[in-house]
């Protein structure tokens, strides 16, 4: 039933099978831990809670529905601003928090090539995991090492265009960088005047998240095309992406495909956009259960990039042929890298849908 090693303060605690954190553990790490779990609840429930907050003060706070209302005006007003770029702030992306949530799993970011900062580039990022952690905490901060692999680039993180539209969370979202994952917004960050832009495009998108789970890599790319279509619009090369590590964060309740609860879960991912998944997770005090991601290296690697031409009204043989050059070029990166940073490497496939 119980069983320690080391004793109580030092060493892990089992439980009713439960396994317990130390007691004794360094503040660095409870400040890690912390990180992470403000990270998921910010990100997992962040429109909820702004959601809720809005309607709270319209409906029960007198003084402060008259101070809202200007904003909720501003918000209409400056609602295509995601889709022109957005409006990052140093302030918000230089958060200390951050540093901790990097360190915390670690997060660590690797390069296979330079890129030069003369041009715009499309960082096409897989898995998607749970919540991207390796796409937020290598391009969504300050504290990553980004700006010195790639000095001149500027990253732009393209995410769901429903962050934008909830009021509060939306200024979050756009401080750190974000803006939306429309073509109107991708085609705005490739193509308007002036180069050094890195746009940062999560390919498998929320669909992709309820595939997640430990040691399984499975990403939708086969029916996702638009995003070669614009790169090849603009003359953009397609980047690929690939954080080793993504999917051990998490596990997620069982929901094979054709089961209840994954049918319910595509059809909110359908009417909303976001994907309800159940992570399965570890706790504050304990490693067994709970919502904060599990302590597991995540190595993003950028991969070299597929060079495409600039066609202005390609076809669907144009796009095909580029659509399969960045597969086998995501393809090559895995299978170059993998034995680098997953275990059981020899058994372990890149699934593509």
């Amino acid at each position: 039933m119980t069983a320690m090693k080391g004793g109580m303060l030092g060493r892990h605690m089992r439980l009713l099978g439960v396994q317990f954190a130390p007691l004794r553990v360094p503040l660095e790490r409870r400040l890690q831990t912390l990180a992470a779990s403000l990270w998921f609840i910010t990100f997992g429930f962040g429109n909820i809670i702004a959601g809720l907050v809005v309607l709270a003060i319209l409906l029960y706070s007198y003084y402060l529905r008259w101070l809202l209302l200007p904003y909720l005006a501003w918000v209409w007003y400056d609602k295509d601003i995601c889709e022109r770029g957005g409006r990052r702030n140093m302030s918000t992306r230089s958060f200390i928090g951050w540093r901790y949530f990097r360190e915390y799993f670690p997060l660590r970011l690797e390069k296979t090539v330079d890129l030069t900062p003369d041009r715009n580039y499309l960082f096409c990022v897989f898995p998607h995991g749970v919540l991207s952690a390796g796409a937020f905490g290598q391009f969504g901060n300050e504290f990553a090492p980004f700006r010195d692999m790639f000095p001149g680039l500027e990253p732009y993180v393209h995410t769901l265009h429903i962050h934008f539209i909830t009021p509060f969370f939306r200024e979050l979202v756009l401080g750190l960088g974000g803006c939306s994952a429309s073509s109107k917004s991708i085609n705005w960050v490739l193509g308007a005047p002036g180069v050094g832009r890195a746009g940062i495009l999560i390919v498998g998108g929320a669909a992709e998240s309820l595939h997640c789970r430990p040691g399984v890599y499975r990403v939708i790319l086969s029916r996702r095309k638009g995003f070669v279509k614009i790169a090849l619009k603009n003359g953009t090369p397609l980047v690929p992406v690939f954080s080793f590590g993504e999917t051990n964060l998490y596990d997620q309740m069982h929901n094979p495909e054709g089961s209840l609860l994954r049918r319910f879960q595509e059809f909110v991912r359908r009417k909303t956009t976001v994907a309800p998944v159940i992570p399965i997770g570890r706790g504050y005090f304990q490693y067994s259960f709970g919502l904060v991601p599990r302590r597991s290296l995540v190595t993003t690697v950028v991969g070299p990039p597929v060079e495409v031409p600039k066609i202005s009204d390609p076809t669907n043989e144009d796009v095909d042929k580029y659509h399969k050059l960045f597969q086998d070029s995501l393809t090559t990166l895995f299978e170059e890298n993998k034995h680098k940073y997953i275990p059981n490497a020899d058994n372990t496939f890149l699934e593509i849908e």
